[in-house]
């Protein structure tokens, strides 16, 4: 740790500081207050209502740059509806906002479908702490006559794999897919997403049928731990392409406001992915027999993991499903666009704009 902090110190003077530019949850929660009040006041959103956004060069929210207006989530416009000239230089936020606060708020709930089908992955990934490591206690981790592989030191196969995927990839798979598909990155950030969980899906088949074997053996604990080794890899696969697209997709998509959180939204599914890890282990125990004679039983060797490994793939696949569904209704933050906001202190739907 000591480490760490040295080699982050020393670093400072390379940083690059940027200016926070407020809380963007309040500035959602402005825009939908806003909305509920020019709701009940009779605002209509639509074609030639009147947007009010700030004439200057940049938006009302410091540093970030101006957003068109779109035609998704009408509802919400009605937050930047203005009656009127005057309102504009004395309403607050709470009453009246621009139209990039709407439109941030807007790119931040486009990106929440895609967001909540990737979350089944992180489950798969959690089995690398957990019962990928109990599997290997109970085998074989003999390397040469004097060496035995600590069995929490197994996930680690999983990060090597991550780490020569990466480069292999960019280099030889991305030239080789831009050639063929014209994308600047082989594929879209969607369809590498996608990838990775049917990946995981087939992670998780492989750890079932897997486990099946070790315990139809004769001898279940003299099985060599490197048979775990391919679910590892896959796992580390199906995170690779997964997150990588997750990191492309949210800063692609995100706004200059809320850039710090949708980068870190992926960060948010590993610890919602353990919770309910632990949530499904807890149903599987309580539905199959309990600990002494369900599924997952203190004895790894009389239980049924690989059943538990098939629920996985079941989930995971249902999971992909979503996705694709989400994926293929998803319109990206340029999509829709009514009509580019520049300089105009108000934007008329389906109008000239009014100076």
């Amino acid at each position: 740790m000591m480490l760490s902090l040295v080699v982050l110190a020393a670093g400072a003077r390379l940083y690059r500081y940027q200016r926070p530019m407020g809380s963007p949850f309040t500035r959602f929660l402005q825009v939908i207050v806003a909305a509920a009040r020019n709701n009940c006041r009779g605002a209509k959103a639509g074609h030639g209502a009147v947007l009010y956004e700030v004439g200057t060069q940049e938006s009302a929210i410091k540093g970030a740059r101006k957003l068109t207006h779109t035609a998704q989530y009408m509802f919400l416009d009605k937050a930047s509806v203005q009656t009127d000239q005057e309102e504009a230089s004395t309403a607050s936020p709470w009453r009246l906002c621009t139209v990039t606060q709407v439109e941030e708020l807007k790119s931040f709930i486009r990106v929440l479908p895609v967001w909540a089908s990737t979350i089944a992955l992180a489950i798969s990934f959690a089995q690398n702490s957990t019962f990928f490591v109990s599997q290997a206690a109970v085998m074989d981790r003999r390397l040469g006559r004097h060496f035995k592989i600590p069995a929490g030191s197994v996930p680690v196969f999983g990060a090597i794999n991550a780490l020569l995927l990466v480069p292999i990839y960019e280099k030889w798979m991305v030239p080789l897919l831009r050639r063929r598909t014209g994308h600047r990155r082989g594929i879209s950030s969607l369809q590498r997403m996608g990838l990775g969980l049917v990946v995981s899906v087939i992670a998780m088949g492989s750890a079932a049928l897997v486990e099946r074997n070790r315990r139809r053996d004769p001898s279940p604990m003299e099985v060599s731990v490197f048979w775990l080794f391919p679910q590892i890899f896959l796992v580390g696969t199906a995170e690779v392409f997964t997150y990588v697209g997750q990191l492309e997709f949210f800063y692609d998509e995100a706004t200059d406001g809320t850039r710090s959180i949708s980068s870190a939204m992926f960060l948010s599914e590993i610890g919602i992915g353990s919770w309910l890890n632990t949530a499904l282990v807890k149903i599987v125990v309580g539905t199959t027999g309990g600990e002494e004679k369900g599924w997952l039983r203190h004895n790894l060797n009389s239980s049924r993991l690989d059943y538990y490994y098939w629920v996985l793939a079941g989930v995971n696949a249902v999971n992909f499903v979503i996705y694709l569904w989400a994926a293929v209704k998803y319109k990206g933050k340029n999509a829709g666009v009514v009509r580019v906001v520049r300089d105009e202190g108000l934007v008329e739907l389906g109008g000239p704009s009014k100076g």
